[in-house]
């Protein structure tokens, strides 16, 4: 709510000048100091007892691996899973390029799925293999039981925790539709690459012992299938329950029902399309090469669209909220289009690099993120799942914007010149300047207690200093 312009001194002598027009009212932060985290949710203590059980599980695994597949068959098998693992991760990675998460939370991803959730689904498939085999004394039964209901149950749940973890003790690390997609997509590629050792490492094994080589051969079928053809399956079914999570995340505290929902939808989804996977080579050749060209095809076809469309809707988002920041004078006008297009980035990346160097890239890239950040944080607020701490995350992110602000400007203004549309552009002038008649945007800088615009407020009209 815009009040009447002030009448400020000017300090020598001369006729009082206009105050900048006031902005809408917004509560600063509280000053307190957030309340202490329980000892069990400190960052110490998670990241150790985490580093500690993913070791152990680590070393336990590779032992039972090893014991299984021969020294051969282990080298032979990591060597060739191995390989779909780079174009993998650097997928995940592309997908989210508009909110890169850390590598730490990557690192623990892919260990879980690699160490933890492999070796429970290892131990639990065999214990319940063995059992039932012992109780019907049909162990071909036993086996086909143990790949369409008792796997896909096990399994998927052992890839689900890690994405539970993430989502219970770094709440901020799975805030969007997208984050559930890479949190779940990097554990599947780690379990993923593990159960491709043994798989390949017993196959290899197989073949020494029975003298098969070339066409023939158990391994390379068996690298075709699993390597080749469907290095997706696992990723596939994993990310079908981050994305009950996504959805979680995005909804309002208050809805309960639907934010415990969704998670247990998706994952009885992910175990369904997982039995499914594993109860077609029970069919035979055909049965098998019929549900991957009539079902998981199209069903990876679809999560794909899906997810890139999600990818577009956050950049319009940033496109559509950040102006709330310009006109209140904390950003630049050309800023919106420099961050709401990957195109704009990649230039304004490139620009800094040229010009500055790795220092002045790394600046830029963080002042994206930041930036990212806000207006995601900022559109969640307005649907009210945005959390108690709001204004104090939201005043950070600004803060740490414009620190930077002079440094990044000049890459930016050169990706919003190169990409956006000259209709929404000033007009054409010559000169750098021109373009911007009250001198370089956002160059008039709020002061540190300057109000912040409210969610769903009307924007006052900044000061001529501060508008682009």
């Amino acid at each position: 709510m815009a009040t009447t312009p002030a009448r400020r001194p000017t300090g020598d002598g001369a006729p009082p000048g206009p105050a900048p027009a006031a902005l809408p009212d917004f509560p600063a932060a509280p000053p307190a100091a957030p309340p202490r985290a329980r000892w069990w949710r400190r960052r110490r203590v998670t990241i150790g007892a985490g580093a500690g059980v993913l070791a152990l599980c680590g070393t336990v695994l590779l032992a039972l691996v090893r014991e299984e597949t021969g020294t051969p068959g282990f080298l032979v098998g990591l060597a060739l899973a191995v390989l779909p693992v780079p174009p993998l991760l650097a997928a995940f990675h592309w997908l989210n390029r508009v909110a890169p998460r850390p590598w730490r939370d990557t690192a623990f991803c892919f260990a879980w799925g690699s160490c933890a959730a492999a070796l429970i689904s290892i131990v639990a498939n065999s214990y319940a293999v063995h059992w039932i085999a012992d109780e019907t004394a049909d162990p071909d039964g036993a086996d086909t039981l143990g790949a369409t209901v008792i796997a896909p149950v096990v399994e998927e749940s052992a890839k689900a925790a890690a994405i539970l973890l993430v989502f219970v003790f770094h709440r901020r690390g799975l805030t969007r539709l997208l984050d559930g997609v890479v949190v779940a997509g990097v554990t599947a590629t780690g379990f993923a690459f593990v159960e491709n050792v043994l798989y390949l490492g017993t196959a290899f094994d197989t073949d020494r012992t029975s003298g098969d080589t070339g066409l023939a051969s158990l391994t390379l079928m068996t690298f075709l299938v699993r390597v080749v053809l469907s290095p997706f399956a696992h990723p596939l079914f994993t990310v079908v329950t981050g994305l009950g999570f996504g959805l979680a995340a995005q909804l309002p505290p208050r809805q309960r029902v639907r934010r415990a929902l969704a998670p247990a939808v998706g994952l009885l989804l992910a175990m369904g399309l997982h039995a499914l996977w594993n109860g077609s080579t029970t069919f035979g050749d055909a049965g098998f090469f019929l549900v991957y060209g009539l079902f998981m095809v199209p069903v990876f076809g679809v999560v794909t669209w899906w997810t890139l469309r999600t990818r577009q809707r956050e950049l319009k988002v940033l496109r559509e909220v950040l102006p709330d920041y310009v006109a209140a004078g904390w950003l630049a006008f050309p800023e919106p289009f420099a961050l709401g297009s990957l195109r704009a980035r990649t230039l304004a990346l490139d620009h800094a690099r040229h010009h500055g160097g790795a220092p002045l890239r790394r600046t830029v890239r963080a002042y994206q993120d930041d930036a990212t950040a806000l207006a995601l944080l900022r559109h969640r607020g307005a649907r009210g799942a945005a959390g108690p701490d709001f204004l104090a995350r939201e005043r950070r992110l600004l803060d740490a914007l414009w620190e930077r602000r002079h440094a990044v400007r000049p890459s930016l203004v050169h990706g919003a010149l190169l990409t956006a549309p000259w209709s929404v552009l000033p007009p054409p002038a010559y000169g750098y300047g021109a373009r911007f008649p009250h001198g370089h945007p956002g160059d008039g800088p709020p002061s540190p207690g300057a109000p912040v615009p409210a969610p769903g407020t009307a924007l006052g009209r900044p000061a001529e200093g501060q508008q682009g």
